[in-house]
């Protein structure tokens, strides 16, 4: 069976106060089309579908519109939830979802076959998937207790909660002729975060180590990391990445959607099929002179100033660059502190310090000093 394998989609989200509505809609355009060409059985969105727990109208038109695109490529489609979700709404949209011929998967409950999908191809391969929504630390207990836990183990640690919880939920497994598929929204040991993820969420109290994933899976289809990536595991298992670069930290990243070709007596085939309609994240450094030459009309910007600051630098910049959403002084212009050891604020006036931050800062602004008193004055005089 062939499987599309995509997550992350965060639609919803505002870039340094710009939206990108306009370019989730060509990006999820994208992805329906690689979907009609290359005609998977099944389709994976491995959480995030949203960047916010509180969607908007437009964000939620998005979302389900594109998800009613991929089924109507003949494709079973499947979502689960992911950190930035809202898994009670999400579980709210499963009659709609159920209509529509999706499965979505918002939250984990008590009754571990909500959790378990199946479903025969056009071919007639039998496959079952195991969909696990993010769990927080909290609810990761909850979910284990759908089997008795000793004292000892309700107090174990959160990957030994989610390693119990994927193997009550594969035990099916075990079943010959089925292709055995999982999907999670998690952090792995030792994958590469992409850039832009909620850095809560990703940190070593939620991590937990690949080999909670059980051997008998033919595939693992993972989100919550955004850059495109193989997992070290005891079966096939892999991130398939953002289908767009979420923030200036993962320009890096080529955005993807994973095919996966996979049977029962053949090892998993993957191959990343780019995503090109977004915009390029790019960072950019430079004097106002040399900023001048930077040409990248089609790009969202970075920029680093290696000037000295000054009022009026950030319009400047943006007047030469109309794309600069970040504009800041470059951190190599910084006065080192490793040169003497920063004023002591013991004894010392406000006016005092403050003149001392503007002189460790390098600003020489005329007027800057003389506001400052007046303002100081005003304030220290106020009845």
């Amino acid at each position: 069976m062939r499987i599309l394998h995509t997550s992350d989609w965060h639609v919803g989200k505002v870039l340094k106060g710009r939206t990108r509505h306009d370019e989730h809609i060509k990006v999820l355009a994208q992805v329906v089309e690689i979907a009609q060409a290359e005609r998977p059985d099944l389709v994976i969105v491995a959480g995030d579908l949203y960047d916010t727990a509180a969607p908007t109208a437009d964000a939620t038109r998005v979302v389900t519109r594109a998800l009613s695109a991929l089924r109507r490529t003949g494709a079973e489609v499947v979502a689960i939830g992911g950190n930035h979700d809202n898994g009670a709404a999400l579980d709210a949209l499963r009659p709609w979802a159920s209509d529509a011929g999706i499965t979505l998967r918002g939250s984990v409950g008590q009754n571990p076959d909500d959790l378990r999908i199946t479903g025969t191809t056009g071919d007639g391969e039998r496959w079952q998937l195991v969909a696990l929504p993010f769990l927080s630390q909290r609810y990761a207990i909850r979910a284990s207790e759908m089997y008795e836990l000793t004292a000892a183990e309700a107090n174990q640690t959160y990957a030994d909660h989610i390693a119990r919880l994927i193997e009550k939920l594969s035990e099916p497994f075990a079943q010959p002729g089925v292709i055995n598929l999982l999907t999670a929204h998690l952090t792995i040991v030792g994958a590469s975060a992409g850039g832009g993820e909620r850095e809560a969420h990703t940190i070593m109290g939620y991590a937990v180590p690949a080999t909670i994933f059980p051997p008998g899976a033919h595939y693992v289809a993972l989100g919550h990391l955004h850059r495109s990536q193989k997992v070290i595991a005891p079966c096939p298992a892999r991130y398939s990445g953002s289908p767009l670069a979420v923030d200036f930290g993962e320009e890096e990243n080529i955005p993807s959607v994973a095919i996966v070709d996979v049977s029962t007596d053949k090892a998993a085939r993957v191959r990343d099929v780019p995503i090109a309609s977004a915009r390029a994240l790019r960072t950019v450094r430079g004097t106002l002179e040399q900023l001048a030459t930077v040409k990248l009309p089609d790009a969202w910007l970075r920029v680093l100033v290696r000037e000295t600051p000054r009022v009026g630098l950030r319009e400047d910049v943006q007047e030469l660059l109309p794309n600069a959403l970040e504009v800041r002084i470059d951190p190599e212009m910084m006065p080192s502190r490793t040169g003497g050891r920063m004023a002591q604020r013991a004894g010392r006036s406000p006016r005092e310090l403050f003149g001392d931050y503007l002189d460790h800062r390098g600003n020489a602004e005329d007027g800057v000093r003389e506001l400052f008193d007046e303002l100081y004055d005003e304030v220290s005089t106020a009845p």
